[in-house]
């Protein structure tokens, strides 16, 4: 749907090539990040995407689970845990409260912190594209609950 205006096209899809291909965040992590942001906007095709991928850079099915349903990260590792935490207050709150982002920034470093910041809002313009536009997922993909 970007295609519709390609210097906005062009523009996003170069930041989404650096968060996915050049983001010194962990694979696991970016894509435990891409999933909480799909699910706070209940974006189906976002989820259907990223929760494979999340699987197949060994996001475990609890983590992808527990984001799918909502449930408390108490169930996490705290490395899986301060990531889910970090996008539901961005996303819920606007806001990161000072402990989480503490706790981002010394495992990533500042540098770290705001690449985590700019992956949930790169992927929350892309949830609000596909579901203002009605993009549904693939048949046969996941669905969100």
């Amino acid at each position: 749907m970007l295609l519709h205006s390609p210097e906005l096209a062009e523009r996003a899809a170069h930041l989404g090539a650096y968060i996915r291909f050049g983001s010194q965040l962990p694979d696991a992590e970016r894509e435990l990040a891409i999933i909480t942001t799909a699910r706070n906007f209940d974006c189906d095709y976002e989820w259907a995407a990223h929760a494979r991928i999340a699987r197949d850079v060994g996001v475990s099915e609890e983590a992808i689970d527990l984001v799918a349903n909502r449930k408390p990260t108490s169930g996490l590792s705290d490395d899986y845990a301060v990531i889910v935490q970090f996008a539901r207050e961005l996303l819920e709150q606007h806001r990161v409260s000072d402990d989480v982002f503490a706790a981002v920034k010394k495992r990533f470093g500042e540098s770290g912190a705001i690449e985590l910041t700019a992956t949930v809002g790169y992927y929350s313009m892309i949830a609000c594209v596909l579901n203002a536009t009605e993009i549904e997922s693939p048949a046969g993909s996941p669905r969100l609950p």
